[in-house]
Parts: structure tokens; sequence; C-alpha cells
């Protein structure tokens, strides 16, 4: 239900300066955390092991065979915006190697991973309309397995959006009836920054900054559409210009559990190219956070940005007043960021940084500020105009959102 993550917080938060060390120190050693993530792997190795997969595909036809050592169980639905078979499992390990998972023709994008405590998923994105003409477990030849089929054929789109439109899983393919497991809702408030008359940061090749952070906030809500008991709300759809303070108003109406505000500003300094991850402080960490914080001003002076009265919960609060548990909540969030974007996603030096943002400012909603890079660096520029960069990025992002996720509802039971 929407508001429960902020209500295991409250819990959360009696512990909250010992979570913050543990939490910060198990991300700054690296190699701890990979030994950490490698063992709860073997903890979770009571699912069927899939041991082989390959993807062969053209533009009429996809076939995706997967090897596993016990059958699993599985259902599948379709997603449309963009086109989708999603298949879900029962509980899977995936230990084979992605050499034979090229995507090409009818298959744009290939995710797999955990999709909770009792599920796994993979995600079939399409270049366009399909339907699996065949989905079944079969036993391999001489035994020693079984081979999940998924035979997927292009179709119309009268005939897919009929199937994206059955609000239930389809039937189940392998036989077991058992519904999806429902569990806590997370909330999630996705800000893309600047629209309307406020363009944001432009680039060296004239792109606008609202217009980035806008396609990023629509891939990021798909990713994040793909799993379980997380609901998605954009501050905007659209073009429109918003206010700092109705950014927030948005947020607390839609009983947020987090708020993520995405961003792509301009620098002076024209080399320095990456994403970087700020949180909530009453001073700037360094000298980019400053003067990013005082663009920020400028801009409000300009344009009024505060038109709007700043709601009672908001107005007049000191940033050195902003709940200590919540604070812990949102430098959590921000490492798991910084971990999943790590060696995928390219980052600046001390990537976890902090500033005083005013869309950071609500004393009880964990939130953090994304800045995906610099359009005033002319390499940032061409990958955030890229729609393949975007989806990869918003993928990692949502996979950080729900490990933070696991991660606070542990620490609320």
């Amino acid at each position: 239900m929407a508001g429960a993550v902020r209500r295991a917080s409250g819990a959360f938060g009696a512990f909250a300066a010992l979570t913050c060390a543990l939490w910060l120190s198990a991300f700054v050693a690296g190699a701890a955390s990979q030994e950490n993530n490698g063992r709860a792997a073997a903890e979770r190795i009571d699912g069927a092991l899939a041991f082989a997969a390959r993807l062969v595909a053209d533009a009429e036809r996809a076939r995706l065979l997967i090897d596993f050592e016990t059958p699993p169980t599985f259902k599948v639905r379709y997603l449309d915006s963009p086109a989708r078979i999603v298949v879900e499992l029962s509980p899977s390990i995936f230990a084979f190697d992605r050499a034979g998972l090229k995507e090409r023709g009818l298959v744009r994008t290939l995710r797999f991973g955990d999709a909770g405590p009792d599920k796994a998923r993979l995600v079939l994105e399409l270049a366009g309309p399909a339907r699996l003409e065949k989905a079944a477990i079969e036993p391999l030849e001489g035994g020693g397995g079984h081979r999940l089929v998924l035979d997927a054929v292009v179709a119309d789109q009268a005939a897919f959006s009929a199937l994206v439109d059955e609000a239930d899983w389809l039937a189940d393919l392998s036989e077991d009836r058992s519904a999806p497991s429902v569990g806590t809702e997370m909330v999630i408030v996705i800000d893309p920054g600047h629209g309307g008359i406020d363009g944001g940061a432009e680039g060296v090749q004239g792109t606008q900054e609202k217009d980035v952070t806008l396609a990023f906030a629509r891939a990021l809500r798909d990713a994040l559409n793909d799993l379980d008991n997380i609901r998605t709300v954009l501050t905007r759809s659209d073009d429109s210009f918003l206010s700092l303070s109705g950014r927030l108003r948005a947020a607390h109406q839609a009983e947020a559990d987090l708020l993520l505000s995405i961003h792509a500003d301009s620098i002076r300094l024209r080399r320095l190219r990456g994403a970087t991850v700020y949180t909530l402080s009453d001073r700037a960490s360094d000298a980019v956070a400053a003067a990013l914080l005082e663009q920020e001003d400028e801009a409000v002076a300009m344009i009024g940005a505060e038109i709007e009265h700043a709601p009672d919960s908001v107005a007049g609060i000191l940033v050195d007043m902003a709940r200590n548990e919540t604070r812990v909540l949102s430098t959590g969030l921000a490492s798991e960021i910084v971990a999943s974007f790590e060696g995928q996603v390219r980052l600046i030096n001390n990537p976890h940084r902090q500033a005083g943002f005013r869309v950071l400012q609500s004393p009880d909603l964990p939130s953090a500020l994304i800045e995906l890079g610099y359009l005033s660096n002319p390499e940032d520029e061409k990958l955030l105009t890229d729609a393949a960069w975007r989806r990869k990025a918003a993928e990692l992002l949502a996979a950080s959102i729900a490990q933070y996720r696991d991660t606070i509802l542990a620490a609320g039971e």
C-alpha cells in the first residue's frame, strides 16, 4: 500500500545512525560488497538453475531457448509502450553466459533476473508487436535437464493490444495455477527537471535539458513498471512548467515513498562528464555542487519558479532540520545507485555528493537528485540523446531502487 515503505522507515529511524554507518561502509568496500552478493546468490540456490541459453532472431521471428537442471513453472503477459513479452518464472538462478544472447531483429533487448523472494523474470523488449506462438517446457534429449522454449512471431497491433488488455496473467502455460505473490506497494515519484518556459541547460548541439529529463523519466517509468509492487508517478508527463514547490506537492499528494529528480545540467568546465547522485545537505559538498546550486537559484529568480507558495510541510524548514532517518535513507539510496552504475554508466569522481537543492528538502521523504551527465560535454550530450543508452541507464537505476526497497522493508520487519 502507498506510504508503506515510509512507515517502515519510521521503525527504521531508531537505528538510523547505526544503519547509516553500516550502509556507507558496505559500499565503500567494493570487494566486501561483491562477496556479500555472491553469498546471497548462494543462499538462493534452491531455485531452478539455468545453465545455458541461446537467442536467435530476425525481423519476423525469434526463438529463445533456456536450459534448466529442473523445470521451472512460468506465466506470460504482454506490455506496451514499448512492446514487451514478460515471462515470470518460479525461483531461478541464471548461471549461463550471455554470449549466446545477442539481441537482434525482433528482440531489441533481453533482460532477466530476480523479481522478488519467490520469483524470477524474463523481459523481451520487442522491435514491434509480437506474440508467443509457442511457450513450453520440454525435456532435453538424453535427459539431464529441461528446456524452456519461447517462439515469438510478429503480430498486428490489434492482436497485440488485445493481449495487453488482458489485465491478469495469462493461463499458466506450465499448469501451475498459483497467483503472483502480493506484497507491499512502493510509490515512486519521478520528477523530470525543468519543462515549459524553463528549458534548463542547453547542450553543445542545442539539446534542451527539459527534453532529456522527460525522455529518461519515461524510460525509468517503463523499467520500474516491470517490477512487482511498484507504482510510478511522473510530476510532469509533457512539456509543461511546474514550480519546485509544485513538484514537492505532487510527491506528497501521491503519498510517495521515494522522490527521484532527474537532471542533465551544463557547467563551465566542459571536460567534466559523467553521472552524479546528490542527496540533501545544508552545505554543498564541493565546488561543482555549489555551482549547480547557484545555477538553480539564478533560474528560480529569472523565471519566477516559486510563484506558488510552498506547502506548510516545506515552507520555512531549514535544510539541517530534515529528519536524520530521512537523510540516512537517502544516503543508502545514493549508495545503491552508484553501485548499480559502476562499470556500466560513466560516473564523475566521488559520484555521491551533497547540496541543498530545493526538490530534496522535504523532511519526511527520502529523495535523490540524479545528474545523468552534462550537456556541456559533447560526449555526454551524445549519450543523453541516445534512446538505447537511456534505456540501459534506466534499467540499472530501476535495479538499484529494487535493492533499496528490499533493504528498507527488511529493516522495517
